[in-house]
């Protein structure tokens, strides 16, 4: 088990976003579910805990009603490969309930904030051309999901 492990609180729907993340990314998996033991009033049998891999890294859900609500504060940044892959993510974050924000920031259905990020924004945000850099930025920040084309013809000026 790695030293710092995630844990995302929901009211019920632990199972339900465990099993959706994992269906996003390869090299993710349900390690294990755990019920809550019998004896405990109202949740016996019920699901307590998916421990589960999103892309290679170890997450935990957790059945806690009444959870807090998630907000902006934490959010977990994707790294995408091309425009196919931040399209294709964003559409399952955004879907069924998920919210669009600015600069490729996003909220899925249950409320968990993510960053769909593509590796070509930060390597020309990343820039020794601080006049590249500077257009890339400012080209992102009219953006919700980042589009690629855009922020590349944003670097040539």
């Amino acid at each position: 088990m790695p030293k710092i492990n995630p844990c995302l609180w929901f009211a019920n729907e632990a199972e339900e976003a465990a099993n959706f993340y994992v269906s996003l990314l390869p090299d993710s998996r349900i390690k294990s579910v755990t019920r809550y033991p019998e004896g405990t009033p109202g949740l016996a049998s019920e699901v307590m805990l998916v421990d589960f891999e999103f892309g290679g890294v170890a997450f935990m859900a957790l059945n806690g009603r009444p959870a807090g609500a998630f907000n902006e504060a934490v959010s977990f940044q994707i790294l995408t490969d091309d425009q196919s892959e931040t399209d294709r993510l964003w559409e399952a974050f955004t879907s069924n309930g998920g919210e669009e924000s600015m600069c490729s920031w996003c909220k899925d259905r249950f409320g968990v904030s993510w960053q769909v990020t593509p590796r070509r924004l930060i390597e020309l945000m990343t820039s020794p051309d601080k006049a590249k850099a500077g257009r890339v930025a400012q080209a992102m920040m009219q953006m919700r999901k980042i589009d690629i084309a855009k922020i590349e013809a944003a670097a040539e000026g």
